[in-house]
């Protein structure tokens, strides 16, 4: 019995520029938000102070979508739960595009089977295939 698919996503590398700018991290919600056809009910975003990050919770009629950005580290780490069927969406060259990411980790599971934690084929580290 599959209850919903959640994505755990990793993206390194980043431009620690874009990973302090709330706006950026807003446009890649609605990004993902209108590709996968989901619906916002409310967002709540927070930026830290002086060279700190951003971490941003929407709470959607299918689960939610979080982020947190560690610019010190040129690391944004992404998780979408959907309590329905989605298409894929292409973190990797999204994340690529927007924040300017080197890789894109992509951890999928498939909520109420225990034996589904895949790794995205798409996924791709630096030096080859994850």
């Amino acid at each position: 019995m599959i209850v919903g698919t959640e994505w755990l996503v990793e993206a390194q590398g980043c431009d620690p520029g874009e990973l302090r700018n709330e706006t950026a991290l807003c446009a890649v919600f609605d990004r993902i938000i209108a590709d996968l056809g989901l619906k916002s009910i409310d967002a709540i975003w927070h930026t830290f102070p002086n060279e700190g990050g951003v971490t941003g919770i929407v709470a959607l009629t299918e689960s939610h979508l979080a982020c947190h950005t560690y610019p010190e580290h040129g690391t944004a780490t992404f998780n979408l739960y959907c309590c329905r069927t989605r298409p894929e969406w292409d973190w990797e060259t999204n994340l690529k595009e927007t924040l300017g990411a080197q890789s894109v980790e992509v951890l999928k599971i498939e909520r109420g089977n225990p034996q589904s934690a895949i790794r995205n084929p798409q996924s791709k580290s630096a030096g080859g295939n994850a």
